[in-house]
């Protein structure tokens, strides 16, 4: 890279939107099974969150297509928890209401995975301690995977039927039909750091986190992001002054860019939106 980053390190992961068919159905998973409180709610729209923080907006439109098998799009939405008292309450409520597709130890997270009614990807993870991340002689950090020892996690649930209010959504992966483009624009153009390429997959971050971003071309993708599923994805910056550097540093790359909800709006490659607003 030959400018600074356009993302800032500060930078974290607000909410995630998709488009849904059904909206009762969607909700009631994000509801019962991940474990987000419905925060509002009308014919057409409803937002989950944690405490009183949104983190999922979920849109009904049932005149969108179905997003197609080589369509880019969400690989998941990975919703933090802060402990593994409440990962294990969230196994408690998938093993009861739902079905587990697999769960990892990612040397830097455990991980649960499960797919909601309409087909995207779902991860619930908790951070291990930062000190106990693995880290290359560049210091970055080494993301892996291994077997997860589900019933030592369900050992340690508290029981909660809802996640705490110090959930975020962590990271999100997508699904990329050119991993080489995808690079150039998440980390060339506006600065996020590669922590962490296995095979045809990286993993981004703002800063020193181990991922707020994964991109992977596992599936074969061939087209742009459309239909069901993911509508946009944003990212959170501290406060004004750091929205308009990013707008000037987004304008100066020749990257297009759109107001849009008290923020901006931008695509990447493959037509994934990405919003970024300011928390202040």
């Amino acid at each position: 890279m030959t400018h600074a980053p356009i993302i800032p390190e500060t930078t974290r992961i607000g909410r995630v939107s998709l488009r849904v068919e059904n909206l009762e159905d969607v909700l009631e998973f994000y509801r019962d099974v991940v474990g987000l409180a419905v925060l509002s709610r009308s014919d057409a729209t409803a937002t989950l969150g944690a405490g009183e923080t949104p983190l999922l907006v979920l849109h009904r439109d049932a005149s969108a297509s179905p997003r197609s098998h080589d369509q880019a799009g969400l690989f998941h939405t990975a919703v933090l928890v802060p402990s593994r008292a409440a990962l294990g309450a969230a196994l408690e409520r998938i093993r009861y209401r739902w079905q587990l597709d697999g769960a990892s130890d990612h040397y830097v997270s455990e991980a649960l995975y499960v797919t909601d009614p309409e087909g995207n990807g779902v991860e619930i993870y908790r951070d291990l301690p930062r000190a106990e991340w693995p880290r290359r002689d560049d210091g970055t950090i080494r993301i892996g995977t291994v077997p997860l020892d589900l019933e030592t996690v369900a050992a340690h649930s508290d029981g909660a039927a809802a996640v705490p209010d110090e959930t975020t959504v962590g990271h999100v992966h997508l699904e990329v039909t050119s991993l080489e483009n995808a690079r150039k624009f998440y980390a060339d153009t506006l600065g996020l750091g590669v922590q962490t390429e296995i095979r045809a997959a990286l993993f981004l971050a703002a800063g020193d986190y181990h991922h707020h971003l994964g991109l992977n071309t596992w599936a074969g993708r061939s087209q742009p992001a459309g239909g069901r599923g993911l509508a946009w994805v944003e990212l959170l910056v501290p406060d004004e002054a750091t929205l308009e550097a990013v707008r000037r540093g987004l304008r100066e790359v020749e990257v297009d860019v759109r107001d849009v909800d008290g923020g901006l709006e931008i695509r990447d490659p493959d037509d994934v939106r990405l919003r970024i607003r300011s928390e202040a």
